[in-house]
């Protein structure tokens, strides 16, 4: 067999070896959730969580209102004042406790942007309540509660879109395409990052605006808190939740469930074997338990490997591309490029779509209306999940995690086969 054709033959085995065929945990296809309206249908969308986040749903559901037949049915947030003012954009009501959206049954779907910690409640309680999803990223805050979430999902057959807005820039599926083909050949490895420069106070602080800042009369604190460990009025807890582990898990689920997700659409990639995280909190040790500069490898089983550096003290990035055998392809502001060693292009593509919440909704609307495929459905956002926790279980217990496909957990590298081959060659 030419070198050329057994590229494209192992890419092809191994792409059906290790995407959704192989994916025991969710096994039906974007395409089959949620009801399907008529092309002239009025969509209702209710809306969760409306912060910095969910002010931008509110922001890019206003400029679809015409074009996509919508109409606004609820505002909730646990500070009302928040709350009052995003429902006066809309012209609705608004409430304090998010479950008053959920009991409106003229609703369609909600958007979910509230703090991680409360993704995967809101998401089930709004599935058991009639409704489809959009709910920002990471899907949860835990792999159990993704796994939930999906639980509940096949019994109620309700449409999830997960907030990993690059995911409507069609120059991931378009790659994956390419690299299924063999374009590059085998695929070995892949880099992408996102890195940040916070000039003093390090990310995701407020200070010293909310040094010291009372707590609103009209927000619901313990509401706030949900589940999470009890503790007094903090507002550095409220306003700067990304910090904590008990609502987030900071750059990891906020910052690279973007990444990850792209190199896993891509390459066709699910679940990792095994995922190491290593960083710390080098630059502002000022009470946060999350680290502030971080980087994650991980090893899929197709055999390659894919590497995601961070850091909040230093802008300056890197190349995001994939390397296989016969070449490497380069993600550009435009689409991407596929050189071979020589720097011959092997094929390129202009990229339609981009980075961009409005789309995300119209897809969701779109699927909505007439079944087009979801741009980020649960089976990224499950995979996404799976790979960020990996990554912030091995800096926390300062060992390599393993994913256990069989019985669909996280555990000890050291206790999975050992096997450096790639899967279906092991």
């Amino acid at each position: 067999m030419a070198a050329d054709q057994h590229d494209k033959h192992v890419s092809r085995r191994r792409f059906l070896a290790t995407s959704g065929v192989a994916a025991t945990t969710v096994a039906m296809t974007a395409k089959s959730y949620g009801k399907v309206l008529g092309a002239n249908d009025r969509i209702r969308v209710g809306f969760i969580g409306v912060g910095g986040m969910g002010g931008g749903h509110v922001k890019a559901c206003l400029k679809l209102k015409e074009s996509d037949n919508l109409e606004f049915l609820g505002v909730a947030d646990c500070w009302k004042t928040r709350a009052d003012a995003a429902a006066k954009q809309l012209d609705t009501d608004s409430y304090s406790d998010y479950r008053k959206v959920l009991d409106i049954k003229e609703i369609d779907y909600v958007t979910i942007a509230t703090p991680e910690h409360w993704h995967s409640t809101m998401t089930v309680d709004a599935m058991d309540a009639g409704k489809d999803v959009y709910c920002e990223k990471p899907m949860t805050h835990s792999i159990p509660q993704a796994q939930e979430v999906i639980k509940k999902q096949k019994e109620t057959g309700k449409a999830i879109q997960v907030g990993v807005q690059g995911m409507s820039d069609d120059s991931y599926s378009s790659a994956a395409k390419a690299i299924e083909e063999g374009v590059i050949g085998q695929v070995v490895q892949a880099q992408i990052e996102y890195v940040r420069r916070y000039d003093t106070q390090g990310p995701w602080r407020k200070r010293p605006s909310v040094e010291g800042k009372p707590q609103p009369a009209d927000l619901d604190w313990d509401a706030w808190l949900g589940h999470a460990p009890k503790l007094d009025w903090n507002p550095h807890h409220y306003f700067e939740w990304r910090n904590y582990s008990q609502y987030s898990g900071g750059i990891c689920t906020d910052l690279f469930i973007h990444r990850i997700t792209r190199i896993m659409k891509a390459c066709n990639l699910l679940y990792p074997r095994r995922v190491v995280g290593m960083g710390g909190i080098w630059q502002w040790p000022d009470g946060r338990d999350l680290p502030d500069n971080f980087e994650m490898i991980c090893e899929y089983p197709r055999g390659m490997t894919v590497y995601v550096l961070g850091t909040m003290s230093n802008r300056v990035g890197i190349d995001h591309l994939v390397r296989g055998y016969r070449g490497t392809l380069y993600f550009t502001g435009s689409g991407w490029v596929a050189k071979d060693k020589d720097g011959k292009i092997l094929a390129q593509h202009k990229k339609s779509g981009g980075e961009d919440i409005v789309l995300h909704h119209n897809n969701l609307h779109n699927h909505l209306r007439n079944g087009e495929e979801l741009k980020c459905p649960t089976e990224l956002g499950l995979a996404g999940v799976v790979a960020v926790n990996m990554a912030n279980e091995s800096w926390r217990t300062n060992q390599m995690m393993g994913w256990d496909r069989k019985n669909e957990k996280m555990v000890p590298a050291n206790e999975l086969d050992q096997s450096h081959m790639p899967e279906e060659q092991a």
